[in-house]
């Protein structure tokens, strides 16, 4: 286009855009419209509190709509070719249409014929003659003064040849470029203008698809499974919502930082947590509220270990007694008395714990088959009988004392303290499983009141569930996307697994920054105790945010980590690395943080979690630099422990004294390698001790 064009073009799309805000407010008028005729429609009850909160739902998910440009690109399809030839659609974060029979004025992103936005090239146009970005102005609330360029890519001419200057071109877009690298401040934005083909693939893979992305950092893994999740209950809305969708994270601060993006993609209500949020949740009260005390690490390594489920399940059954049963039982029926013989109970219970039921299932299918023995007995002697007197003999004292003999009920915290507390008990549900060392690491040191007195860990919250899981199945969702997956003890995946056992999973992580002392060294073992064995196991090696001078010093450090991860690449050319060797490792920093501030975006200083992050935020605020915590994101200057910086990302990273950073635990070289990929432009190194990574040079 000439620049002339260019203008008139511009102009054409800021009146196109503020068609579509005018039809976006007069959707919200209409559907708050319709809240006010369903509240007085005429119907059952029933029908009207459905149809009420349906109307409701709707008008608030357009209220709560954020305010941002309401499209990124345009597809112009090539005429006489597929079901869309010669016609035009502008793609967005959501459909906008003027009057529900009429053509849209902006199609979503997840509808079927926006995938050619992303997926659509030179070599395979897929119909589409042009594709047309946009370019916004940073922080733009769709004010359309703020629509400032646009870039059209041709993909064929009119006889459906390839351009040559298309099929030449090796340049990707400037938009998507300026977009990917704009700095970051805040929250995690969405990528719903920028999503590359293979990661919209696994955007749009089916929901009863399980998928594990092994995602290098900066490839965009994390946006990757929030639009996936996005794209479900677009795709999926009734399958989706009737089960549930969950995002779990590795810790709130985490959680915070991804927290805007779903609803910016307009899909609000999903739960976003921990797993650990999860167990305390559906612990109970007593246990949620003693929660006291911190495992040593060997201790949380054997809770953590999978070798517990069979232990717990031991422990479990072992309360299992069909020798109890060593007289008949007899049920008082008027004058008579009905009759099971001690031979034909015992059956009952072999034959029921040999099917290996949930818990409490299986103590009330002992009880139904001795009901079903009685009843076939009362039916030879006088004929059939009725549910009310099946449902006297079931619950009878004599029928209620047999059961309680040979499957007594019991509570998750019953059985955990009873094998925790007692080494005998541990030892006999052990054997062969556990060596001595590790039984006397788990063993509470001082043994409790009682049950309801006891003090709990973290780690004791996966072994409570395990029983839990074991007496019922809990309540499960239909997808649940996981970051930072690779984190996940066995104990903490079969947790997520049986709540998953139904619907399917995300799985997103990075073998390379396991840093938990359980973290997987490979994929198939962790995707095994999450119950899907078969997941589709997808790299993401490409990364678009981590500069390539980053990545080159970070795959150094690669080579000295114990997993088979290939190296990462970076379509990014820019960045800067700054080795800053110092003796006063602090006073350094501050200089590095007051450079940094010449720039633009955020900068993120990352130390040990230890007495230097205290130090660090004394040291900046003495010079008035103005110092934020993990905990918000809309810092310009945040000083954070290495533990929380996963997931996390910054303009420009301080990363200060590494050696301490890598002596601080078991796996500290990977949590080095996560302070250093945190960096999405540049990144200094500040030490006075040799570098770990200087071996790998």
């Amino acid at each position: 286009m000439t620049a002339s064009a260019d203008l008139r073009a511009l102009v054409q799309e800021r009146h196109h855009h503020d068609l579509c805000r005018a039809a976006l407010a007069a959707m919200i008028e209409g559907a708050d419209e319709q809240v006010v005729i369903g509240e007085n429609a005429s119907a059952s009850g029933a029908d009207a509190e459905v149809l009420g909160y349906q109307l409701r739902s709707k008008a608030k998910e357009l209220h709560e709509l954020p305010e941002v440009p309401l499209f990124f690109g345009r597809l112009d399809f090539a005429d006489g070719v597929g079901d869309h030839a010669g016609q035009s659609y502008h793609v967005g974060r959501r459909r906008v249409v003027e009057h529900p029979a009429a053509p849209p004025l902006v199609v979503d992103w997840r509808a079927p014929v926006s995938r050619a936005f992303y997926q659509a090239g030179p070599q395979e146009p897929q119909g589409v003659a042009v594709r047309r970005r946009f370019g916004w102005a940073p922080a733009s609330k769709g004010d359309s003064a703020d629509l400032t360029g646009l870039e059209d890519e041709w993909l064929t001419v009119e006889d459906g040849a390839v351009p040559a200057a298309a099929a030449a071109s090796g340049e990707g877009s400037r938009i998507v470029a300026r977009e990917i690298e704009r700095p970051r401040v805040g929250p995690m934005r969405d990528i719903a203008a920028t999503i590359q083909p293979d990661q919209d693939d696994l955007v749009r893979a089916d929901l009863v698809t399980s998928v594990c992305v092994q995602g290098a950092p900066g490839t965009g893994k994390t946006a990757v499974g929030l639009h996936r999740a996005a794209y479900l209950l677009y795709t999926h809305p009734q399958r989706v919502q009737r089960g549930g969708l969950l995002i779990l994270g590795p810790n709130r601060t985490f959680l915070t930082y991804i927290s805007e993006v779903l609803p910016a993609l307009g899909e609000s209500g999903v739960r976003q947590s921990t797993i650990e949020e999860i167990l305390v949740e559906e612990s109970s009260t007593a246990v949620a509220r003693a929660r006291t005390y911190e495992d040593a690490e060997a201790a949380a390594a054997v809770k953590h270990d999978a070798r517990m489920a069979d232990v717990l399940h031991r422990a479990l059954y072992s309360r299992v007694r069909p020798e109890a049963a060593t007289d008949s039982l007899a049920i008082p029926d008027g004058s008579y008395r009905w009759r099971v013989p001690a031979g034909v109970l015992g059956r009952i219970v072999a034959g029921v714990r040999e099917e290996e039921p949930p818990y409490a299932v299986g103590r009330e299918r002992v009880r139904s088959r001795a009901v079903r023995h009685l009843q076939e007995q009362a039916e030879r002697r006088s004929g059939p009988v009725n549910n009310l007197w099946l449902q006297k003999v079931g619950r009878s004292r004599p029928m209620s004392a047999y059961v309680d003999a040979v499957w007594p009920t019991v509570r998750p915290e019953e059985v955990v303290a009873g094998l925790l507390g007692d080494a005998d008990a541990l030892a006999a549900a052990a054997d062969g499983i556990l060596d001595t060392d590790e039984q006397r690491a788990i063993l509470w040191a001082k043994l409790p009141r009682s049950v309801r007195s006891a003090s709990w860990s973290a780690a004791d919250l996966v072994l409570l569930d395990e029983v839990s899981g074991l007496l019922e199945h809990p309540a499960g969702y239909g997808h649940i996307v996981i970051d930072e997956a690779q984190d996940l003890s066995p104990m903490q995946a079969r947790s997520i697994a049986r709540r998953a056992a139904y619907g399917s999973l995300t799985v997103l992580g990075d073998l390379a920054q396991g840093t938990t002392p359980w973290a997987a060294r490979t994929w198939g073992e962790l995707l095994g105790h999450l119950g899907k064995p078969d997941a589709l196991i997808a790299p993401l090696t490409t990364g678009f945010r981590v500069p390539g001078t980053v990545v080159a010093l970070t795959n150094r450090l690669l080579g000295l980590l114990d997993v088979d991860v290939p190296p990462a690449r970076s379509l990014r050319h820019d960045g800067e690395v700054r080795i800053r060797p110092a003796r006063d490792v602090i006073a350094e920093t501050v200089d590095a943080v007051r450079e940094a501030l010449a720039h633009e975006g955020s900068v993120g200083v990352v130390a040990a979690d230890d007495e230097t992050v205290r130090l660090l935020r004394t040291a900046l605020a003495d010079t008035g630099i103005e110092v934020g915590g993990p905990d918000d994101p809309r810092a310009r200057v945040t000083v954070l422990g290495a533990s929380v910086a996963k997931g996390l990302e910054y303009d420009h990273v301080v990363a200060v004294e590494p050696a301490a950073v890598a002596e601080a635990e078991r796996r500290g070289l990977h949590r080095l390698y996560v302070v250093l990929t945190r960096a999405v432009s540049r990144l200094d190194v500040v030490h006075s001790r040799p570098l770990p990574f200087a071996a790998a040079s």
